[in-house]
């Protein structure tokens, strides 16, 4: 999925979750704690914030519109969704799909996520040992992959991006051409860090700062700049 696509997608899906889903009890101005080890259901609210303890289970979505949530160690839960607000996941979570329209989305070490990642104004920040099965994207803010993969594209349009320690793109890295507003936004920085992967191309739609190390793995680059604009380095950072 594009970023640009992501902005709809994730508006609607939350959006009608929210006001049409029977399953889901909807609560206002309140936040929602499930404990360690408990097994529930899904659970939306609007101002407030949901955390989920330790070795839990949550067999349905978590849905807020102003507020963070909160997955801790080796919990299993279906979707982590919100508006305004965080994603914050700890290390050994498992999760389908996950995302926000204005803040960060965090993940620990090992966490397994079976669909895909979509921010709209945030920062992703993926751990080492973290597995994405589908793509990751936002429009606006950091993405930072520290030796996690993605088996899909990774996609950004103002974001700055950095692979490194291993870390595994399947898919494409794509920085989509901006449009409207965005027209006059700085160019991205994107960095292919030591011993990193794109298995498919760096497809860049806009023109980058682009730094690409001499052990870096990748099919090409492609669009608006070639591999003779890339700075390539050696060491750690360019």
């Amino acid at each position: 999925m594009s970023a640009k696509r992501g902005i709809i997608a994730v508006c609607a899906a939350l959006t009608a979750s929210l006001m049409l889903s029977p399953a889901l009890a909807l609560d206002m101005n309140k936040s929602i704690k499930v404990p360690d080890g408990s097994e529930t259901d899904g659970h939306s609210t609007i101002n407030g914030s949901i955390s989920v303890g330790s070795d839990s289970t949550v067999t349905g979505s978590l849905e807020t519109v102003n507020g963070t949530i909160r997955i801790e160690e080796n919990s299993r839960v279906r979707d982590a969704e919100t508006v305004n607000g965080s994603v914050r996941i700890d290390s050994g979570v498992s999760v389908e799909d996950v995302s926000s329209v204005n803040d960060s989305v965090r993940l620990a070490e090992n966490v397994t996520v079976d669909g895909e990642i979509s921010v709209v104004n945030g920062k992703i920040d993926l751990g080492r040992g973290t597995s994405i099965r589908q793509s990751v994207s936002n429009v606006n803010g950091e993405m930072k992959i520290v030796g996690a993969e993605i088996g899909g594209d990774l996609s950004t349009v103002n974001g700055d991006v950095t692979l490194s320690d291993d870390a595994i793109v399947r898919g494409d890295l794509i920085v989509e051409k901006p449009g409207g507003w965005n027209n006059n936004s700085r160019p991205p920085k994107v960095v292919i860090g030591p011993g990193t992967r794109v298995e498919g191309m760096i497809r860049l739609e806009r023109e980058v700062k682009l730094y690409i190390s001499d052990t870096a793995v990748f099919g090409g680059v492609t669009g608006k700049m070639s591999l003779d604009d890339a700075v390539r380095f050696s060491g750690k950072r360019p």
